[in-house]
């Protein structure tokens, strides 16, 4: 995959790093050029020093609508510009923007803009947006038997209830839509684009995404 990440402090280089190592064709732009030492000797993509938002130099680096962009700055202001230029711009599903300010993560999902908080899991979680991984978990109990995935809900999604997610054997703990955070009821109707924390059997991780998938009606 074809990966942009704009900014390279301590999350932007070391996603950098990891994508470059598994493979991935890795551009990073930084206003500043002496902060790509932070990559290492051994990293193996491209960088390009200049502002993020900046549509010539996005297609500089080479962005098309296939390209995943993460916008990991230290402002709130530049990285929504950022994944709004890639997202309205060049037409980029695979967005994720860093977020320091919680208060503005409403602005980011009305937009269809994952984000990721300043804390320790930041890395793995930007990782994760881009690279979903149909069997990585957020959480696992001690037995191994449950596990809580988090998935943005597919246009296909679309008109389902919770209650038919659950006869599905997916169990909707918290369903985030507009910046807002709720705990569903069966009656509630999935819309695309929510964000579902989803507790699942462990026999049924491999099969989360095409379990969400199924067609939509009403019920």
């Amino acid at each position: 995959m074809h990966v942009i990440v704009v900014g390279c402090g301590r999350v932007g280089s070391t996603v950098a790093g990891e994508l470059a190592v598994a493979g991935h064709d890795v551009v990073v732009i930084d206003r500043r050029a002496e902060s790509f030492r932070r990559l290492g000797d051994e990293f193996t993509g491209r960088t390009l020093t200049g502002i993020g938002f900046d549509r010539d130099l996005l297609v500089s680096a080479n962005i098309t609508e296939d390209s995943a962009v993460m916008a990991v700055t230290s402002g709130d202001n530049s990285n929504i510009l950022i994944a709004r230029v890639a997202r309205e711009s060049f037409g980029v599903e695979r967005v994720v923007a860093r977020i320091y300010d919680p208060r503005r993560a409403a602005i980011y999902e009305r937009l269809g803009i994952a984000t990721v908080a300043t804390v320790a899991w930041t890395s793995a979680r930007a990782l994760r947006v881009v690279l979903p991984d149909p069997v990585a978990s957020d959480w696992t109990d001690p037995t191994s038997s449950f596990a809580l995935v988090e998935r943005r809900a597919p246009s296909s999604s679309a008109g389902t209830s919770i209650a038919e997610l659950d006869r599905r054997g997916l169990r909707v703990a918290v369903l985030a839509r507009d910046g807002q955070a709720q705990q569903p009821q069966p009656g509630t109707l999935v819309q695309q684009g929510d964000v579902l924390h989803i507790v699942v059997a462990s026999n049924l991780m491999s099969s989360v995404d095409q379990l969400l998938a199924q067609d939509g009606t009403h019920r």
